[in-house]
């Protein structure tokens, strides 16, 4: 009896499954009542602020309703047909993608040089750090508005400074100079949100390889270059998806306080010209036919960019 009870133990003992050390099991309980609790807050949030409001704006860019929606009527594809027809949709579309593409490489050069010069810094790195990301504090309406003030052609600062060199810089007249101002003011706000996912990046690079490197005689900037830059793939890959949604998305009240969409359409991004529509000339169907059209070209975008450079990205140590 004893023997077989020695290996009836031996037996439930090697059934039992063996547990890693450090790590703990999660119990919710037998049945879905608590998990479902816990994620119901997220669900309502999207339920109620992207999923309706998407089936709304669906709905929407297949009719035609006057402004103050006394009279709907059914026309299927023809606001959208309509919207590909028209130049200055098309127009739109041209200025939204230079302005996002020169918005995203130059906030994710300016937030790579910052990274690599903070991280060389040895004293009064978390001060430079905090400076570097107080811009993130501030409303992208105030960011317009300064940066707006800074380049004014008539009072601005950095104005007066450009027509000393001989710049004729005037956002208000000259399409270009306003879409560079936007540019500017749109990256100079997003650069702390890159910064931030490149610090911790740097962090996680092995510093063996790093002094490894400097033994063999490399520089600074090599070991920057040829060891931390390619770590940092998916970090930058990460950033650049991350760009693209904010320059189609979230750059509205930047255009709004700096240019408003002139001179000509200029600076009159999709995301802008969607606010335009529907809200001043109150044409609800071509609206919502554009945010379903915005929504488009910002899911195609990021599966092109997962389609060929994920893979690309190395992510391995």
């Amino acid at each position: 009896m004893p023997a077989a009870a020695a290996g009836t133990s031996r037996q439930s003992g090697r059934a039992r499954p063996r547990e890693e050390v450090g790590l703990k099991r999660a119990n919710f309980g037998d049945g879905p009542g608590l998990p479902t609790l816990l994620l119901l807050p997220q669900l309502l949030i999207l339920l109620f602020f992207f999923f309706i409001p998407s089936l709304r704006a669906l709905m929407q860019s297949v009719l035609l309703s006057d402004p103050f929606g006394t009279s709907v009527q059914f026309v299927w594809f023809e606001n959208f047909r309509s919207l590909l027809a028209s130049s200055d949709y098309r127009q739109s579309i041209a200025v939204t993608f230079w302005f996002t593409v020169a918005q995203n490489v130059l906030t994710l050069g300016s937030a790579l040089v910052l990274a690599f010069a903070t991280d060389r810094i040895v004293r009064g790195r978390s001060a430079y750090r905090t400076i570097i990301l107080l811009p993130y504090a501030i409303a992208p309406a105030i960011a317009g508005i300064l940066w707006a003030f800074l380049f004014n052609p008539a009072v601005g600062p950095l104005a007066q400074v450009l027509h000393g060199l001989g710049i004729a810089w005037d956002p208000n007249l000259n399409p270009t100079d306003a879409l560079i101002l936007v540019t500017l003011a749109a990256s100079w706000k997003h650069i702390c949100y890159d910064y931030i996912f490149l610090v911790v990046g740097l962090l996680a690079v092995p510093v063996s390889l790093m002094e490894a490197a400097a033994v063999d005689g490399a520089g600074p900037i090599r070991r920057f270059v040829s060891i931390a830059l390619p770590m940092l793939g998916p970090t930058i890959f990460f950033l650049t998806v991350m760009n693209f949604i904010y320059g189609f998305f979230e750059t509205f009240a930047i255009i709004d306080a700096v240019t408003k969409g002139g001179p000509a359409g200029a600076t009159n991004i999709l995301v802008y010209k969607v606010f335009v529509d529907g809200f001043v000339n109150l044409d609800l169907g071509s609206s919502a036919a554009q945010s379903v059209l915005l929504m488009s070209f910002a899911l195609i975008c990021t599966l092109l960019q997962f389609r060929y450079f994920d893979r690309k990205v190395n992510y391995g140590v």
